[in-house]
């Protein structure tokens, strides 16, 4: 469905990466049936197309002991958007910003060590914003679901 634009190799090599991106060239290629090569040729043309844009390792914060994870509902007044977006992208306890539909809403979600991390990026982060028209805060207590990138 999402894949339409690749050949059929192109989603096969992607299907397995999305699977397991530490699969190595040589596995993919006897699954796909082409070589160790001839997978790492396609795989590095789908980096630089920008269809496969990293590969990373995923923590759960809460199996981390203390870890608080929330998202917040921001509301900006249209002419510090810009400013409100680049105060909490430099943030290192927001870990997502989105813009969402609504007049200038952020989706932001932030993971701190601990409560009183998080409260201190209430206090000091996410209070003192210019221009916020209304804020809301939503603790996470546990991950029912969670699919990161594409669907499939």
């Amino acid at each position: 469905m999402f894949l339409e634009g690749l050949d059929e190799l192109d989603q096969k090599i992607v299907q397995l990466l999305i699977k397991n991106a530490r699969m190595s060239y040589s596995e993919i290629g006897s699954l796909v049936g082409i070589s160790r090569v001839a997978v790492k040729m396609r795989v590095q043309s789908l980096e630089k197309r920008g269809v496969i844009e990293e590969y990373t390792t995923i923590i759960n914060p809460q199996k981390i002991s203390g870890a608080v994870s929330c998202y917040f509902e921001i509301e900006t007044s249209p002419d510090t958007l810009a400013q409100v977006t680049e105060t909490l992208r430099r943030n290192e306890t927001i870990t997502q910003i989105y813009r969402v539909t609504g007049k200038n809403k952020l989706h932001v979600h932030a993971v701190a060590a601990s409560g009183e991390e998080m409260e201190q990026l209430i206090d000091e982060v996410i209070d003192p914003l210019p221009g916020v028209l209304s804020s809301s805060c939503n603790m996470i207590l546990s991950r029912i679901k969670d699919i990161k990138g594409l669907r499939l």
